[in-house]
């Protein structure tokens, strides 16, 4: 099970956790790139690459993580705050609401 939290750096930049490893929007900006950063808590192009990335991490493939992404980031990252916390089950649970 992956565990996930979102943090602020001491510049004030969102910082994404995947376990014990800062997690990269590389990988998802190889899909769709909507933003250089992640971001949380609102509708915009930051938490866009947030849900994809947190899509692609849990093993969707491209084409249903680019289906489902904005439907997740509406649901579950535009409301999170500073200091949140996902693990995959409540990521499982959220898709399955979304489906």
């Amino acid at each position: 099970m992956n565990r996930y939290r979102g943090t602020r750096g001491r510049d004030g930049g969102a910082v994404v956790w995947k376990d014990d490893q800062v997690l990269s929007p590389a990988r998802s900006q190889r899909v769709n790139n909507h933003s250089g950063d992640f971001e949380w808590g609102y509708g915009g192009s930051g938490p866009s690459q947030l849900a994809l990335a947190l899509l692609l991490e849990e093993g969707l493939d491209e084409e249903s993580a680019l289906g489902l992404h904005q439907d997740f980031k509406w649901a579950v990252i535009a409301n999170l705050e500073d200091g949140w916390a996902l693990d995959s089950a409540s990521i499982a649970q959220a898709l399955a609401r979304l489906r």
